[in-house]
């Protein structure tokens, strides 16, 4: 009897063991499937358009990711806070959202990329722009801050301009509002998010530095340890940018702003 106790013990173990390192590879390929995370309200990498469909430069990228693994595309919307919790949950496969490619957070997930390169700037009403041109300017008590909740624009105000007065949004319309509504002065975001922003509202003064105050690499989370999962992902980037597929996507997402009547 001891010995069959010891013998199922040990299958336990092997089955949990198993269990543990299977891939997210496995699982969408078993599901037919790709779950990816995105906050659906980053233009332009993803937003909702007026049809009530998910559009961007991410949106587009995870279509080919899933088309060229030959499963269906599931867009699983949240705030961008929750994704990195989400996906050490498993409740989603991986993350495209914009999200930049930082020390703490490839402490808990892969990334692969970059695919695009972004960096932190400041969008306020022109009224504002000369009084907050320069980072002494803006790091202190009197200036009022807005950035999105648990991006590393947050982290970046927090790091090098504590002494200003920070508001976190749980999402960009929510920060661009307070900016036009005078709650806060600023919003600090990436330049993409800024400058789509201002194309979004012409008649309200918004405006942007010239120059980025940081270079950020945006590229796509996966699950920690799934080298199976990263090894086809990057492959998958690798065959993209050999074929000029996401030059072509950056032209219309980033150059060509003929998109932007698809959305509010």
């Amino acid at each position: 009897m001891k010995r069959i106790l010891w013998i199922v013990a040990m299958v336990m173990i092997v089955v949990s063991v198993n269990a543990q390192n299977k891939s997210a590879l496995n699982t969408i390929i078993e599901n037919g499937e790709i779950r990816v995370g995105m906050s659906g309200n980053q233009p332009p990498y993803s937003m909702t358009s007026l049809t009530g469909e998910m559009i961007g430069y991410e949106v587009d990228l995870a279509m080919l990711l899933a088309h060229g693994m030959g499963v269906e595309l599931k867009l699983v919307q949240m705030p961008f806070g929750e994704l990195l919790p989400s996906l050490e949950a498993g409740k989603i496969d991986v993350i495209m959202s914009g999200m930049t490619i930082t020390p703490e957070r490839n402490m808990n997930a892969l990334f692969v990329g970059p695919y695009m390169v972004s960096g932190k700037t400041i969008m306020t009403k022109a009224s504002n722009l000369e009084a907050l041109d320069e980072e002494a300017e803006i790091n202190q008590a009197a200036v009022t801050l807005v950035a999105l909740q648990g991006s590393t624009s947050e982290d970046f105000v927090k790091r090098i301009l504590p002494d200003a007065q920070l508001t976190l949004a749980k999402d960009y319309d929510e920060a661009v509002s307070l900016v036009i509504n005078g709650g806060v002065q600023a919003m600090v975001a990436d330049a993409e998010i800024c400058m789509v922003s201002i194309l979004r509202n012409p008649d309200k003064g918004l405006v942007a530095l010239n120059q980025p105050l940081t270079i950020e690499p945006i590229g796509m989370a996966l699950p920690a340890n799934d080298y199976l999962l990263e090894n086809m992902v990057r492959n998958y980037f690798s065959s993209l940018q050999m074929v000029g597929a996401l030059d072509l996507l950056e032209i219309k997402w980033f150059e060509n702003g003929s998109w932007l009547i698809q959305i509010k």
